[in-house]
């Protein structure tokens, strides 16, 4: 059973970095946003700080390609013209780009690999979490890979074949491994085991919007 939703929302982003930037040319620039941080400022003007308002502070007129929850970390890109903003768009539009996000989750997965078929929908009663729901929901597939069995946790590698809200941590948490420090989807030990959800947007590769080329980004796993 979850844990019921919270009544208030305590926002206390990191601010060292103020910015990570790890690349950056005339039309992009790829961040490494920290886990804690709204991707886009919230409607709450308590909640304007953000990996966007922070990008516009140094970059005006940079525009949001994509975003990551606030709890997870990772590759983020901010387009810096219209033009390219919307070559970048499309690919993610169309599934064209490649993603791979490294968790640690609860418990030891029995299998080596596998992939998740189960459909999401909003849980409007808790929203903003999400929930298998085989009438209302839409496709959602994710595939995982264990990385490494750590006495009672798995590092696991997943890579979302679609991108829904929420996919990796509903899917995760229905195999019965939830990733450890979710505030939304893990309870007891595997929430306690881990001081933020353990959950990293490693690896995202696409064309770049001038040359057509591949490109492709990493940041670090930080846990």
């Amino acid at each position: 059973m979850l844990n019921p939703m919270p009544k208030t929302f305590n926002y206390d982003p990191p601010t060292d970095p103020w910015l990570s930037i790890l690349y950056e040319d005339e039309a992009m620039l790829a961040c490494d946003k920290p886990s804690g941080l709204l991707s886009v400022p919230g409607k709450d003007p308590a909640l304007f700080d953000s990996l966007q308002s922070r990008v516009l502070d140094a970059y005006p007129g940079a525009g949001t390609v994509h975003r990551l929850d606030k709890d997870t970390s990772g590759i983020m890109l901010f387009a810096k013209t219209k033009a390219a903003h919307g070559k970048l768009g499309m690919q993610f539009e169309k599934r064209q780009t490649k993603k791979t996000y490294f968790a640690r989750v609860w418990g030891e997965m029995a299998e080596d690999d596998g992939l998740v078929d189960l459909p999401l929908a909003t849980d409007w009663e808790h929203k903003p979490r999400q929930r298998v729901d085989y009438e209302r929901g839409r496709a959602a597939q994710s595939r995982w890979r264990v990385i490494a069995r750590e006495g009672g946790t798995t590092r696991v590698e997943l890579t979302p074949v679609t991108g829904r809200t929420h996919q990796l941590r509903v899917h995760m948490m229905e195999l019965g491994h939830p990733i450890l420090g979710d505030p939304f989807y893990a309870t007891g030990a595997a929430l306690d085991a881990a001081d933020r959800l353990q959950l990293h947007a490693a690896y995202l590769a696409l064309r770049h919007p001038l040359s057509g080329d591949e490109i492709a980004f990493t940041a670090p796993v930080p846990f």
